[in-house]
């Protein structure tokens, strides 16, 4: 939807679950200038790699093997972030998602986005902080290196290494029971959804089923669910509480 201004045409028919599905590709949909160098550097070496195709008992991903890379990218401008890139961040940029918002220990919610929808993601954790305890805001750079990692430690898990734990695992170690979490990217709300399935969170997953439109953003991010107030009324919908003071009737 986000290329929706330069017509229907142009609009990608590659969703990223066919990113997640394809063996052999890591998919990333970085929203940051700064997170996309971090990316290509990796990229330029992943693809001339030829090892073995054994999983690093850090991520449980099979970095070693390498291969292709595919980037789903906007040309929506996003005002960028000003922050110092360390080592610990540029692996997480890698391993497929950071804390942009670390959650509070009480967090009753947390907002997980990937991608060009990240401006609205800020905008609705700001807004919904007056209402909800400790909220979170995990900015997802790679949901198919997330959930490769994931899978394959449960894998690990089942054949012995208890005490194997994917990159996603540790980010939610800290979140309680109670969290909700709203996921929300432009695209299929599923590529995002089995983030529930982690650790047993109630999960509310904004995404688009339908695309080919042409309109401006703010008409068609809130008439496919992905705008700002639809990432509130998710929340609202998941999480107990008073009604959130900045949600507008739909």
């Amino acid at each position: 939807m986000t290329l929706a201004p330069e017509g229907g045409a142009h609009q990608s028919i590659a969703e990223p679950l066919i990113g997640m599905a394809q063996d052999g590709l890591a998919a990333f949909e970085p929203a940051y200038v700064d997170e996309l160098a971090v990316i290509l550097a990796f990229a330029l070496d992943y693809i001339q790699r030829e090892g073995d195709g054994g999983a690093s008992e850090r991520s449980w991903l099979r970095d070693e093997i390498g291969g292709s890379i595919y980037l789903r990218l906007s040309t929506r401008p996003i005002e960028q972030n000003d922050r110092i890139m360390t080592e610990a961040l540029r692996q997480a940029i890698v391993d497929g998602a950071y804390w942009l918002r670390t959650p509070g220990p009480n967090c009753e919610v947390v907002v997980a986005y990937m991608g060009a929808v990240a401006p609205e993601a800020i905008q609705a954790t700001g807004l919904m902080a007056e209402d909800r305890r400790d909220v979170g805001l995990l900015a997802v750079t790679s949901a198919d290196r997330l959930n490769a990692g994931w899978t394959a430690a449960m894998r690990a898990r089942e054949r012995g290494f208890i005490r194997a734990r994917s990159h996603i695992e540790r980010l939610f170690a800290d979140l309680p029971p109670h969290c909700g979490l709203v996921t929300v990217l432009d695209g299929h709300p599923a590529t995002l959804a089995w983030l529930g399935a982690v650790n047993g969170h109630r999960v509310r997953p904004l995404g688009v089923e339908h695309f080919g439109q042409t309109g401006t953003l703010a008409d068609l991010y809130g008439h496919y669910g992905i705008d700002t107030n639809a990432i509130i009324a998710a929340a609202q919908a998941i999480t107990p509480g008073a009604p959130i003071r900045h949600l507008k009737a739909i």
